[in-house]
């Protein structure tokens, strides 16, 4: 039950100094702050004594050259983007429910169930929901979850590591992400005999860059076959690169089974048949344990669980 008098509502907080909060945590100067919201700098600065007076709390330490957000600060800036996050979501919603449309669903996806999963999925809500507005962000998981956490995306086809909190997100694992080599349509290794890791050793390999996870694996994989990690490397994660640089050479690259098929269906690149003992963890649809799913979400995220099924089915379990 709605308490009646809660304490943002005693202390008369206003929506004004949430969003100076938020300015400031993004400009780190109170100059840069009030101007982005069209007030004076002295406003902007009685707002915030107003409200550090209310809180009994220092938000932001003052620098010679800026502000930066205390303890305190960094717990309010959190707290305000999400009140502020659900407020545009709220006004959004009215005014697509007013149009008649469902709404806006903002997913991002790392590249694997980029390719095999999201296209799929957006083809079925677009089908039944044809207002429905969909946007799509392709990138690192690190990168999308930080767009999850600033209200930028729904839900997240990613990895969770040790570093995010586990409490402030929901996590459905799909599938594992197994790994394979690729090489050039023609290339002379696709015409003798199966492939040995060691045959494969001193070639030049196209592998991402240092201190990734699918690195460490991959060269893990090597060691435990008492061979030393290939030395001859370009390290990218670009996938147009590594698709133009296999066509223009003998090299070998480490990809995403399932970015891999999606590039071998198009004639691009070539499976190459050896062991590839580095399988990436598991991916999964992540969204925040803070917010409720709005109805266009519910939609997408219920199209990406049915997508999934369909491509990875039992096989290939987290």
């Amino acid at each position: 039950m709605l308490e009646t008098s809660p304490w943002y509502v005693r202390t008369r907080l206003k929506t004004r100094q949430l969003l100076l909060v938020v300015a400031l945590a993004e400009e780190g100067n109170i100059h840069r702050a009030a101007a982005a919201l069209s007030m004076t700098q002295p406003a902007a600065s009685k707002l915030l004594r107003e409200l550090e007076e209310m809180l009994g709390a220092l938000l932001f330490e003052r620098m010679p050259r800026g502000m930066r957000p205390t303890l305190y600060g960094d717990a309010l800036i959190r707290h305000a983007r999400a009140v502020l996050g659900s407020l545009d979501q709220a006004q959004e919603e009215l005014a697509a429910l007013k149009a008649g449309r469902l709404g806006h669903a903002a997913v991002g996806a790392i590249t694997s169930p980029g390719v095999s999963v999201l296209p799929a999925a957006v083809a079925a809500v677009k089908r039944t929901h044809a207002n429905l507005r969909v946007t799509v962000a392709i990138d690192a998981s690190n990168v999308l979850l930080e767009h999850l956490a600033q209200d930028k995306l729904d839900m997240v086809l990613g990895r969770l590591s040790a570093e995010h909190d586990k409490l402030a997100l929901r996590y459905e694992p799909l599938t594992g992400e197994p790994v394979c080599a690729v090489v050039r349509p023609g290339h002379p290794m696709l015409a003798g005999a199966p492939v040995a890791l060691a045959d494969v050793q001193s070639h030049t390999w196209v592998v991402p860059q240092a201190g990734s996870v699918l690195r460490h694996r991959f060269e893990l994989m090597f060691q435990r076959a008492s061979l030393a990690p290939p030395s001859n490397v370009v390290e990218t994660s670009a996938l147009l690169f590594i698709t133009r640089v296999l066509e223009q050479s003998d090299m070998i690259a480490v990809l995403a089974e399932d970015v891999a098929r999606y590039y071998e269906a198009h004639g691009m690149v070539a499976v190459l048949p050896v062991p590839m003992d580095c399988q990436m963890d598991d991916f999964g649809l992540i969204t925040r344990a803070d917010r409720l799913l709005s109805p266009a979400a519910m939609v997408m995220a219920q199209a990406l669980r049915v997508a999934s099924a369909a491509v990875y089915g039992a096989g290939r379990t987290p």
